[in-house]
């Protein structure tokens, strides 16, 4: 089972630990739109220009283990907190022993009327970019 957090407890864990990372399984897209501070971007899904439909990205678990020790302090998040749930089960399955899903994600969880139900990172107040820092686009990381 994998642990959870809210955005503000996620952020007090990456200031109090320099070696935690902030996987942001987002799409490319959406991550240069606007990110938490120094996250990491490998996206779970890509957009299937023919069909317009999210398909599982094939290099999701290679790039992130050339990249993340498996004994990394690994939050991962996403816009809402569905799509970071399943990436953080397909890590701790590859053998990663310090995962925890960030619920709300980025723009926050809302319920079946709309409304917010889980603030996300952004409604936080918590830091956000919309540059990557060196290192951490997807097209770096997948370049490897």
């Amino acid at each position: 089972m994998v642990r959870q957090t809210m955005p503000c407890e996620a952020a007090s864990m990456l200031e109090s630990d320099p070696s935690a990372v902030y996987l942001d399984v987002r799409s490319q897209p959406e991550f240069d739109a606007g990110h938490p501070a120094g996250a990491y971007n490998v996206p779970l899904l890509h957009l299937d220009e023919s069909t317009g439909r999210p398909e599982p990205n094939s290099d999701f678990e290679r790039v992130v283990a050339s990249v993340l020790g498996k004994t990394t302090k690994v939050i991962v998040g996403c816009q809402s907190g569905g799509r970071s749930q399943r990436a953080a089960e397909i890590l701790a399955g590859l053998g990663f022993t310090d995962v925890t899903n960030m619920q709300g994600g980025f723009g926050g969880a809302r319920d079946a009327s709309g409304q917010v139900s889980v603030p996300g990172w952004r409604e936080s107040g918590l830091p956000v970019e919309s540059t990557a820092q060196l290192g951490r686009s997807y097209d770096e990381l997948q370049a490897g």
